[in-house]
């Protein structure tokens, strides 16, 4: 009997051999079926997360980042190649955007580098950014800048129209009179002049966070974070001179809409509302939420954008992503992680948030909010099966993991019950530098 059991553990010895050299061990990866082209993201070296409470901006870690981190390889391969590009987290995390084909990457910068030499800096010592950055990734194992333009200060948000010929972007400027817009045309990897054009509606000393291109057609949602609104705006190009007209009502959200994505088809646009400011009772502590907007039709004679669904999401969700297939949203949630670790109001923990969206009627319902241990997790993209999702992580709160890091996600079930839907953080994790709070999925 002895003698038998031996041999069994003998063949399974065996067995566990072969299928480590196969790759069909529980550690080969076989589970990660996270599909896409790469994943760019770019991280802020220059400040530590607390520097939001206290304004103290810390040890600098490294220089700020641009990575690629190259997806046709073994999970057990994946990671980040990096180059310096000037970029800052005190924005929304819109300041990265990969051209329809993705070739090129354009970085903005919310704030500039700090002030070389000063002792203990703070955040406010951080200067307006202007710089605008564009990066070819021809080559992801070694991303190369091409174009560095001054572009206008306190840039928030850009983004590329569907074809990849016109970019958008959003700034904040200390001028409160200063045209908030401003639009390039992009050809051959490089930016052309800047137009900024009037914007319908918009009065002097409003602030905007974003705005985003229609997926098919040459039409922005724009987010005003002073009145709570979406509008939306054609964008006309008429003797090579570019302008911008009214496209249907306004529609009145929640509190600082921070960012927003269409639905794959463009009937539907969501948008995350952060509710921070000093004004609100329990600054920090009010729950985010997610509305669905269904568009007018565009042949509408009297375009009419309505509300259609709303859900409370995790507290101050700045990610905001949307599935490939138009079936989930997902928010990164900062949680009261930004707090200096020996705060008594450290939570010690972030989240993301899972939502179901119906395709066809904008419907909403939250699966649920999923608290993890890391820091600031400002950014979450969806791979292409969308079933796994990518989550830049800030920092963490473990010492023995420096740095940022790219972490996966996976939407799963259980056979014996269908009506369960989990998301779960799984083991598979990517290192970059500190302050990782924009990400894109190249498809």
């Amino acid at each position: 009997m002895i003698n038998q059991f031996m041999r069994i553990l003998f063949v399974g010895f065996l067995l566990g051999i072969a299928n480590v050299a196969s790759g069909q061990s529980g550690t080969s990866g076989a589970n990660f079926a996270f599909k896409g082209r790469y994943l760019v993201s770019v991280s802020d070296a220059d400040m530590i997360p607390s520097a939001y409470i206290d304004e103290n901006l810390g040890p600098v870690d490294g220089q700020d980042a641009l990575s690629v981190i190259r997806l046709d390889k073994p999970v057990r391969d994946l990671k980040a190649v990096e180059v310096g590009v000037s970029n800052s987290v005190t924005g929304p995390p819109s300041v990265v955007a990969v051209s329809p084909d993705g070739r090129y990457a354009v970085v903005i910068e919310t704030r500039g580098q700090r002030p070389a030499g000063k002792a203990n800096p703070k955040l406010s010592d951080l200067p307006p950014g202007k710089a605008i950055t564009v990066v070819d990734l021809a080559n992801p194992d070694r991303p190369t800048i091409v174009q560095r333009v001054e572009g206008p200060e306190r840039a928030q948000s850009v983004g590329f129209n569907a074809d990849g010929s016109l970019v958008v972007v959003v700034a904040q400027s200390p001028n409160a009179a200063q045209n908030p817009l401003t639009l390039y045309r992009f050809a051959n990897g490089k930016l052309g002049e800047p137009t900024i054009p009037d914007l319908p509606g918009w009065v002097a000393g409003e602030r905007l966070n974003g705005a985003v291109f229609h997926p098919k057609q040459n039409t922005l949602v724009v987010l005003n974070s002073t009145k709570a609104t979406l509008s939306f705006v054609k964008v006309a190009d008429a003797g090579g001179t570019l302008s911008l007209s009214t496209w249907g009502n306004p529609v009145q959200v929640d509190r600082q809409p921070f960012q927003a994505v269409f639905t794959p088809d463009g009937r539907y646009v969501l948008t995350n509302a952060m509710y921070y400011g000093s004004d609100i009772s329990g600054t920090n502590s009010v729950p985010a939420s997610v509305l669905s907007v269904r568009l007018a039709p565009d042949t509408a004679t009297r375009p009419m954008h309505q509300i259609v669904d709303r859900v409370v999401s995790g507290v101050l969700s700045e990610g905001l992503a949307i599935s490939p297939d138009g079936q989930w949203l997902a928010t990164a949630n900062l949680e009261q992680s930004s707090y200096p670790l020996n705060s008594p109001k450290q939570g010690f923990f972030a989240s993301v948030t899972l939502i179901r969206l119906d395709p066809q009627s904008g419907l909403l319902d939250r699966v649920g909010i999923y608290a993890f241990d890391g820091i600031l997790p400002e950014s979450v993209v969806f791979d292409n099966t969308s079933r796994f999702l990518a989550v830049a992580t800030f920092d963490h709160f473990d010492e023995k993991r420096p740095g940022g890091s790219i972490d996966f996600w996976r939407i799963t079930g259980d056979a014996n019950d269908p009506k369960r839907t989990e998301l779960v953080k799984t083991s598979y994790s990517v290192p970059v530098t500190r302050g990782v709070h924009t990400l894109v999925m190249v498809r």
